[in-house]
């Protein structure tokens, strides 16, 4: 597991403080919440219930058993003030009760959320406590939750998003791996901590796309279907739109003349995706050029998701009767490299980030973003608060980044109405001569190869 120090030392930060705490923690299913929970309650008293999936007098039974065991006490009520009445930490230390997927009971008890609330007023519980909500559920999190908690919602001290790992934490995990590999086990895993705690890099990617992803017994043989369906009813619907997306229907109008579903149904079933960061808007950075922009671009946000739907979903039958390293050899070696494209365009912006931070580069990034043109886009848009502009251009999959393609981005910037002085230009292999030529006469164009990343 990656060790998440940002996350970390804001839970500790609020475990010191004094009083009550009220902490909401929150990610996808795959983030290594539970370790993370471990990790932060490791030498701290601390009470933690896993909530089931059940009715509501179940989850009172299992919570209430789980207290008498843990304190050696018997209760004659079973509910959610009484056990909050109940837990102790033994000395004065602060106390840390976690309930972990909180929302299987918020959904079907509305007396959880006003016993939380009276143990952080200290109504309950008389000492020192932390209450960590946790949930795996983001849209849950970020769409229900308000709604059912209401004023609730002003006493939390502090809401942890465990968002998915950036490259450079991919990079760090896998110590014998390639930059280059590391950009492709990015594409293909995104920065999903359990998906990486499986891949072994010592291990290509081939082989472990073999392993993990095409072979029956592998821990992400249908797992992006199978995430999909853990909180998305209705998953044929879902599979069909995002076979269309993945097969270049990127539009709501192309969507709709390939799935045959209603606009008005597309739209509801986009925006569901969209709660459950599956799917995403791609948005142009804002330029004078808007006329000549794309509009109502959608794309697959979740890399796995991506991979699957893109390499594997429209090959199902294959899947089943071929050798996975035969499969692998006929549906995605050929066009990996042009895949890769748009996350090594990701793995660059990461880097600018980075730079940033350090106040290495010549502007003080504000905003970034992309820019999807109808005759060309412009990789990376990296702009400061007086509206100065830095921008990126990045080559995975062409053996050089040549001059020509600085001259077509060029061409695209007039179309944006977009200035610049300042050019990173990113190849994953190497520059023409031309490039290097030119480089070096304009300081202004920046040149960054892999082994810089």
């Amino acid at each position: 597991m990656v060790v998440r120090h940002t996350e970390l030392k804001k839970m500790e930060q609020q475990y010191e403080d004094t009083g009550n705490q009220l902490v909401l923690l929150y990610g996808r299913e795959g983030c290594d919440k539970e370790a993370f929970i471990r990790m932060f309650c490791k030498g701290k008293k601390y009470f933690y219930y896993r909530a089931r999936k059940a009715s509501q007098q179940e989850q009172c039974m299992q919570l209430g058993r789980e207290i008498e065991k843990q304190y050696h006490l018997s209760l004659t009520k079973y509910n959610y003030t009484e056990f909050f009445n109940r837990i102790r930490s033994g000395n004065a230390s602060k106390l840390v009760v976690v309930i972990d997927e909180f929302q299987y009971i918020a959904k079907r008890d509305e007396e959880f959320f006003k016993a939380v609330l009276k143990l952080k007023a200290k109504k309950l519980y008389p000492g020192p406590v932390m209450i960590i909500l946790a949930s795996s559920s983001v849209s849950w999190a970020e769409q229900e939750l308000s709604g059912r908690f209401e004023d609730g919602m002003k006493k939390i001290d502090q809401t942890i998003k465990l968002d998915d790992l950036k490259f450079i934490d991919m990079v760090r995990s896998y110590p014998e791996y390639s930059v280059s590999d590391c950009v492709k086990a990015y594409g293909i895993l995104g920065g999903v901590s359990s998906y990486m705690g499986q891949w072994n890099s010592k291990k290509d990617i081939r082989t472990n796309v073999c392993r993990h992803v095409l072979s029956p017994d592998g821990y992400l043989f249908m797992e992006a279907e199978r995430f999909i369906g853990s909180e998305l009813r209705e998953l044929a619907i879902y599979n069909t739109i995002l076979a269309a997306i993945a097969a270049g229907h990127r539009k709501l109008n192309d969507l709709f003349n390939v799935t045959g579903f209603s606009r008005a149904k597309i739209s509801v079933y986009m925006k569901n995706l969209a709660a459950f960061e599956v799917v995403e808007k791609v948005s142009s950075f804002e330029t004078g050029g808007w006329e000549n922009a794309q509009k109502g671009i959608y794309q697959i946000r979740s890399n796995f998701v991506n991979f699957w739907f893109r390499f594997v979903y429209p090959h199902l039958s294959d899947l089943y009767m071929m050798a996975p390293d035969q499969f692998y050899s006929a549906y995605i070696a050929p066009e990996l490299d042009d895949y890769m494209n748009r996350y090594f365009i990701q793995v660059c912006t990461e880097y600018l980030e980075l730079l940033n931070m350090v106040d290495k580069l010549p502007i003080r990034i504000r905003k970034a973003g992309t820019w999807v043109g109808k005759t060309g886009n412009i990789d990376i848009i990296a702009q400061d608060s007086a509206r100065n502009n830095l921008i990126g251009l990045c080559n995975w999959s062409k053996p050089q980044l040549t001059y020509e393609m600085c001259e077509k981005l060029f061409d695209t910037m007039k179309k944006a109405k977009l200035k610049s002085d300042y050019y990173y230009l990113f190849s994953a292999k190497t520059f023409d001569q031309k490039l290097l030529e030119k480089a070096e006469e304009d300081k202004r164009l920046v040149l960054v190869d892999m082994t810089q990343l």
